[in-house]
Parts: structure tokens; sequence; C-alpha cells
């Protein structure tokens, strides 16, 4: 009786030991990294579809990770989801917000249950204490590279169509932001329609008809990601507007996707702003060195990204940096 006390003793003892290692120090020694990921929507954008890729690629039990995926473009089920990870015990929490604000408490309580959380994609409005690093594109600076290179076409007059993506995305916000201050700040810069079409081609095109309905002038389509501007330029063929180099209306996009670079190379369109998705490995590498007990290298990494104008982009730059 007393050595099954014994070893029912020890096993309890063995078994509190691991419990307080998975607290205090991540994953037990030799397991999986257990990880929850939120990201939004698959379906939202090429961009996004190459996105979650690369984080699928990356998040496998061959490279170490348990990893467990969950999709949406709201940010109270993303809070939800996170809500959920938690409970699950997770060692990280990696996490491309959906909207910047309300993110706090979630992330306070990840933070009191030993989960380490890392940024990807977007930026949030939270105290930089909350999270361990960020792997993010500069919002800002993508929309002011795009309003600088409008600005630069010289036109005596700009009647922008302004279709906007997902309302209070860290991307919206950047890519709004810069259009924005632009029309205020000079008298021939007038935006003529501003709406959401939360990222959507069918929901812009609807938006651009609306505006050929109503009979009102436009030369300029900045449209903050390629479906919209796809869903754009197919409004204008419908209606026989002529669009991209030396046309009647510009084109811009953002993303990058091969096909929208290719609508460059063709002089289809005018402008395409870089948004890098390739995130998972320098996520990885954060990953690895927490478990190795370094801080990360930076607290804030920033994509590399830039514009590409019809009129210079070459074949080399559609393979290079078509996604």
């Amino acid at each position: 009786m007393k050595k099954v006390l014994a070893i029912f003793l020890a096993s309890v003892m063995a078994f509190g030991l691991m419990a307080c290692s998975k607290k205090d120090g991540g994953k037990e020694e030799g397991g999986l990294i257990k990880v929850g990921i939120i990201n939004n929507d698959p379906s939202e954008s090429g961009y996004r579809t190459a996105n979650v890729a690369d984080l699928k690629a990356m998040f496998t039990e061959e490279n170490g990770y348990d990893a467990d995926f969950k999709y949406s473009l709201k940010n109270d089920e993303q809070i939800q989801f996170a809500q959920a990870f938690i409970q699950d015990d997770v060692d990280y929490l990696l996490l491309s917000a959906a909207d910047t604000a309300g993110w706090d408490t979630v992330l306070q309580d990840a933070k009191d249950a030993g989960i380490k959380v890392i940024l990807f994609d977007r930026t949030i409005d939270a105290d930089a204490s909350l999270y361990e690093a960020s792997i993010v594109s500069d919002m800002d600076k993508e929309g002011k590279t795009a309003v600088d290179w409008l600005a630069s076409q010289n036109l005596d007059e700009y009647n922008v169509i302004h279709i906007q993506g997902v309302m209070g995305s860290a991307a919206q916000q950047g890519r709004s932001g810069a259009l924005d201050d632009k029309a205020a700040a000079e008298s021939n810069w007038n935006i003529v329609k501003q709406q959401t079409a939360e990222w959507n081609a069918e929901k812009a095109q609807q938006i651009v008809q609306s505006v050929i309905d109503a009979g009102t002038p436009f030369n300029v389509i900045y449209a903050e990601n390629d479906d919209m501007a796809k869903g754009a330029v197919a409004a204008l063929d419908a209606a026989g507007i002529s669009h991209g180099v030396g046309k009647d209306v510009i084109v811009m996009g953002f993303d990058c996707n091969k096909w929208a670079l290719e609508e460059l190379l063709n002089g289809n369109w005018n402008y395409d702003g870089q948004c890098n998705p390739f995130q998972a490995s320098y996520l990885d590498t954060i990953i690895k060195d927490l478990e190795a007990g370094k801080a990360p290298a930076e607290k804030t990494v920033i994509m590399d990204e830039k514009g590409f104008d019809a009129a210079s982009i070459t074949q080399e730059d559609v393979d290079k940096y078509g996604i």
C-alpha cells in the first residue's frame, strides 16, 4: 500500500511540475509550440490569400508548431477567438486585427495568462507592453506614396472616386488618411464619392456605377485594394469609359497582385501600391528567439514596400513583386 501511495504522489508531483513548466516556460520540453492565429478572411483579397498561404506553410507540425487558424473581418468575432485561445492555453497568439481599437482587455488577459502576443500585417491601438513584437506594413506611408504619385501627374483638377476598405482597419486608415489630407489642403482636389466597398470587387463596381448614373464628372479611381480597383474598372468598361495610361480615368490600386501589375504593364491601370504579405518567416524567427529566452531584435518590423507606375513597370517587376 505504501508503495502504491508513493507512486501516486510521485505522479501528482510530476503532473504539477509539467503544469508549472507550461505556464512559466511555454511548451513542455520537446513538445510542439501551441499557436493560435487570428487573421482576416482568406477570401478578402488576393493579398490575404497569399498571406494565409504563407502562414499555413510555416506553422506546421514539421516546423514544430501545433497551430489553430481562425478568420473573421469583424473585430468582435476576432476578440471572441482570442478569448477562446486564451482558454485553450496557447503559447502564442498571433493577430492581424480587423480593427485597430478594442484590444486592450483581451490582450491584458493573454498577458496575465502567460501567453505571448505577436501582431502581424496590421497595427492596433494598444499599449506596446501588451505584445512582444509586430511585423507590419507602414499603411500611412503606403497612402502618402500613392497620393504623392497622384499629385505628380499634375492634373488641372482631381475629381476622385475614393473606394475604401473595411472601415477602422489599419490599411483603410493609412490609405484614406493621405488622400483626405490632400483633398482638404488643395482647392483643385475633390472627392466626388467616398464609400467603403469592404475590399469587395462587386461592391466597388456598384459604387462607381452609381457615380456614372448620377452624371458626376470624375477622372481618378483611388481604390484601397486591387480587387476593388478591378470592380471599378468593370463599371468603366460597361459604360465605355476609357482608363489607364493617356486615357480618361486614372486607376489606382494596392496590394500588387500579379494580375494587377499586368494591368499596369498593359497600360490599363496607372498605379499600384505594394503591401507585402510574406510575414511568416519573421514571425517564426521572433518565436524561436523568445523560446530561446531572447527578446526580439526589433519591437516593430516594417515590411519593405514600394509603389509601381505603369509608365516605368517592367515584366521583371511583375514576376518579382506580383503575388
